[in-house]
């Protein structure tokens, strides 16, 4: 074989695929990749060393020279490069993971050079029919006087990676942002992102919503670790615009995406630099202006941008200007008098139509003279742009002016019929109010933009904080404002949990800065707690659908905080304390607070006959019971669901109880009868739905517990098979936690399987994806797996330690679903390792536990290694273990657990061989076998049938 550590004009081949390094091409077929540049960087390095372990040292080393990463990373972009070359499927093999000594790339290469000619004439790749993701505001049809601008922020953003562009507000800043974005797009393989910071009142939800825009759930106290995690191999364009009233949060934090992730290119609009370690700085000045000079000709005038914004929106506007030397002078003291400012001369053009062009002069040039002399040195927003609102403002009518104060109560976006329901009171009907905001957006003080299929409405910022000062506080309005986002939330809420993907929710997202908003003024010195509770109370199911864990928690602990003894045991505390309740669950783990609230949560749904909402929060129960290893409760709380969904009568909520039934009886070892409903909670009635509104979808939770019931009930392809659906479907949901949850039991049956090339890769993507969105008890899960595997290929020293390590974290963190299993593969590892007295104490403790737990499906597993411990010590207890071994096979025949009975059998004949009682262990073998579905193949099967051959 050549070696492919060739001359970059060299054509590399392994199975269907070519390689053109010189090009950075993958081809399938002669069909391009999407590959990533770090994928393609980790494949190259491969390839160089065919057939030869290559370390995770070396390949990161290769991959991000002179940068310290961590092996995180290298996993994510293994899992991906497999994924990409279909690695694994219908026999296809490329690169093999060895256990503790790196990775390797075992496919055969063939090489073939390219001359110089050659690569010369080739033609670059057809652009890519499937582009990144583009969440960026349409640009300008033409924007005027900003080339120059344009290109000199450009090249420092693509050579410094950090570029603020500073300056005054309404200057243009945005606009320029904007056009960057788009004209620099190709540049960046993972897009860009626009993330608009100037709704925001609390800079806390800075970093909410640029993980809100990434597409990613906020569910931990600190997500700043997981936002880093998914930037850190990205390349892409981030926009981060209006940082000034959020500076203190958003500068520290665009410093450590731009230290912490080498590849993003940062793009920040603000009044004021961020002054960072790492930030350039462009500041913006105004458009130049013609000079206040006799003579200025209407040919010269017309070479100023400031001139030329303003000819163009006032004909925009329906103004007919005809400019010639004479009324040149006019428009260039109109441009001068508005220091050049962009937003400040599209409002004065566009009241030229209505006004005139000397009118508008001289009102402009009235109140400047009232308001601008002796103002240069007040604050920023009391300077220009300030007395261009005051004019502006000035020139609506009475209505005009009352409609705008009162839409200034919505922060960021709205609709027109959030308007028409907020904004009328005694003086403005909703026919005069229509008018008026027909005339606002005509006159540019209210700007439109589509999202989605709907128009939505804003006021710019700085119209926003003016108006504030001109009327402060309106206790009716913002009254109206929050029971009409109550009742939005009310229609709303029973959809969200069901919205398929994040893109679709992102519709709805511009709500909840009025929802913010609303809940601030609510729980304010002037607001009305009342109307609080009610709010929160119905702003949770949104929250929790959207992943907003920790703000949710927030404002359901303040709505509870607020509520009036008298008050107790209504429907609000209910649903407020079982959001909270949920929320602790998730970002604290099994604490006695989330027990407290989700109990007195289903105290008040019984005590009020609720039935529906008694069988959410049953379902709670039983989540929280069974994360903290209390699978009697948990099953307990299982049962109980299914009465009340009976009593409902729906199929939706029998599908649900099914589920939650399915998955206890399963965990009991009661697995007739958990077959029995999973395969209801998966195909039956009630389950066409996807819904999270327990955070993760329960149907396919259920189908990847129905493929564990298949395993061990002697149907190991269908149990596979079944495995690979629900992961399949689980990734299409988008959805990390429902993802996680399929891939770690998918990892059991692989496990099971013997399969370990295939548990090696499903655990290196739930790592990448717990990593990625800091879900702390699964990253521990992950190390715990790995340890498992380092033991089952020889590493018993390093699997031990990293299962004990495990073990510890999760105790610490309430997290007891996995406990057992950890047990037994640390019983394994202590017995390889010769540590007979230590295994014993540790399997007598995990029995004990299982007793008192209930999670009854291990206990043929925990007596057959019981067995195996008792024979391994120093004194082996002969007649001990094969009692164990007989109670292992009696238990697992009557629970009708044929893995399990297999795995007894194959010991318990193993020791009867070894005491020449071999037809005993011919005969037990033969039945153990019997009932497997026609094929199957295992490990232990395998095993099996190689004894009975020998016996």
């Amino acid at each position: 074989m050549t070696d492919p550590a060739a001359p970059a004009a060299t054509t590399l081949s392994f199975g269907p695929f070519t390689v053109r390094p010189h090009e950075r091409l993958v081809m399938r077929d002669g069909v391009a990749l999407q590959m990533g540049a770090k994928s393609f960087d980790t494949l190259i390095a491969l390839m160089s060393r065919p057939n030869e372990a290559i370390s995770k040292w070396d390949l990161m080393a290769r991959v991000w020279p002179g940068m310290a990463v961590e092996e995180a990373n290298l996993r994510f972009h293994i899992a991906a490069l497999r994924k990409a070359l279909g690695d694994g499927k219908d026999g296809a093999r490329y690169i093999t993971t060895l256990s503790g000594r790196g990775y390797c790339f075992v496919a055969p290469i063939s090489q073939t050079p390219i001359s110089q000619t050659e690569i010369a004439a080739k033609p670059r790749p057809a652009p890519r029919m499937e582009l990144p993701p583009v969440k960026l505001p349409n640009r300008l049809q033409r924007m005027v006087g900003r080339d120059d601008a344009v290109a000199a922020i450009s090249d420092k953003l693509i050579t410094a990676r950090f570029v603020t562009i500073a300056g005054p507000g309404g200057v243009g800043k945005t606009a320029v942002a904007v056009a960057i974005a788009h004209d620099l797009l190709e540049n960046f393989s993972d897009a860009a992102h626009f993330v608009d910071l100037a709704a925001l009142s609390d800079p806390d939800l800075v970093i909410t919503s640029i993980l809100l825009m990434l597409g990613l759930p906020a569910e931990t106290d600190d997500p700043l670790p997981a936002l880093l995690a998914h930037l850190r191999d990205k390349r892409m364009l981030l926009i981060l615009d209006n940082c000034e009233h959020v500076i203190a949060t958003a500068a520290p934090l665009a410093a450590e995406i731009f230290h912490a992730a080498p590849h993003i290119h940062i793009l920040a609009t603000s009044r004021e630099a961020l002054r960072v370690e790492g930030e350039q700085v462009y500041r913006l000045a105004p458009l130049a202006v013609p000079p206040d000079s006799a003579g200025l000709t209407a040919a010269a005038a017309q070479t100023y941008p400031a001139l030329q914004l303003f000819l163009e929106r006032a004909t925009a506007g329906g103004a007919q200007i005809a400019l010639d030397d004479g009324n040149a002078a006019i428009v260039a003291g109109i441009c001068r008098k508005l220091d050049g400012m962009a937003l400040a001369i599209e409002l004065a053009a566009g009241r030229v139509e209505a006004y005139g062009l000397e009118q508008t002069a001289a009102l402009l040039d009235e109140r400047l003279n009232l308001l601008w002399q002796g103002q240069r040195t007040a604050p920023p927003r009391q300077k220009t742009l300030q007395a261009t609102l005051d004019w502006s403002y000035g020139l609506l009518s009475d209505t005009e002016r009352l409609v705008l104060r009162r839409l200034a109560v919505f922060a960021g976006h709205f609709t027109l019929d959030a308007a028409l329901e907020v904004v009328p009171a005694a003086h403005v009907d909703r026919a005069r109010l229509f008018d008026a905001i027909d005339s606002l957006v005509a006159k540019s003080m209210v700007a439109p933009r589509p999202i989605g299929a709907m128009m939505r409405y804003r006021l710019l910022d700085t119209t926003r904080a003016y108006l504030f000062e001109v009327e402060p506080d309106d206790a009716a309005l913002s009254a109206r404002h929050a029971i009409y986002y109550r009742r939005w939330l009310e229609q709303a809420g029973t959809t969200w949990a069901t919205v398929p993907s994040a893109d679709e929710r992102a519709i709805h997202f511009s709500a909840l800065h009025n929802v913010r908003a609303a809940l601030s003024w609510c729980f304010g010195a002037n607001g009305d707690a009342n109307i609080g509770i009610a709010l929160a109370a119905a702003a949770a199911p949104i929250f929790l659908a959207m992943s907003l864990l920790i703000e949710c928690r927030r404002w359901s602990e303040r709505a509870l905080l607020a509520i009036d003894p008298t008050s107790r045991g209504s429907a609000e505390e209910m649903h407020i304390q079982a959001a909270l309740g949920l929320t602790l669950m998730f970002t604290r783990g099994g604490s006695e607070a989330a027990l407290t609230a989700l109990r007195r949560s289903l105290a008040i749904a019984r005590a009020r006959g609720d039935a529906p909402n008694q069988l959410q929060l049953l379902g709670r129960m039983h989540i929280f019971h069974e994360r903290m290893g209390q699978f009697d409760a948990a099953l307990g709380y299982a049962r109980q669901s299914l009465t009340v969904a009976e009593t409902l009568g729906d199929a939706a909520s029998i599908a649900l109880a099914h589920s939650l039934l399915g998955v206890s009886l399963h965990l009991a070892g009661e697995h007739r009868d958990a077959l029995k409903m999973l395969q209801a909670a998966w195909q039956g009635p009630g389950t066409e739905r996807i819904s999270t509104v327990h955070g993760f979808d329960h149907r396919n939770r259920a189908g990847i517990s129905l493929a564990r019931e298949l395993w061990l009930q002697g149907r190991p392809a269908d149990a596979r098979m079944l495995a690979r659906q629900t992961v399949t479907e689980a990734a299409q949901m988008d959805h990390p936690i429902t993802l996680c949850i399929a891939l770690i039991w998918a990892v059991s049956i692989d496990l099971w399987s013997g399969e370990l090339d295939d548990a090696d890769e499903n655990i290196d993507r739930f790592i990448a994806h717990a990593e990625a969105r800091s879900m702390g008890p699964y990253l521990a899960v992950g190390r715990g797996v790995k340890g498992e595997l380092a033991i089952r290929r020889g590493d018993a020293a390093s699997g031990v330690e990293t299962i004990s390590a495990c073990l510890r974290e999760l105790h610490d963190a309430g997290y007891e679903l996995l406990t057992t299993t950890f047990n037994i593969a640390l019983v394994q590892g202590l017995l390889a390792l010769g540590q007979a007295e230590q295994s014993a104490r540790v399997i007598d403790d995990a029995i004990r536990l299982v007793e008192q737990a209930g999670d009854h499906l291990y206990m043929p597993e925990l007596l057959r290694m019981k067995a195996k411990v008792r024979l391994h010590l120093p004194e082996p207890q002969i007649e001990d273990a094969e009692a164990c071994l007989m109670q292992s096979l009696q238990l697992s025949r009557s629970k009708g657990a044929k893995a399990w009975e297999l795995r007894a059998a194959i010991d318990l004949a193993e020791f009867l061989v070894e005491r020449d009682r071999r037809e005993e262990a011919r005969l037990l073998l033969q039945s153990a076998l019997e009932g497997f579905a026609e094929g199957s193949e295992t490990a232990d099967i395998t095993a099996a049938n190689s004894l009975l051959q020998t016996s």
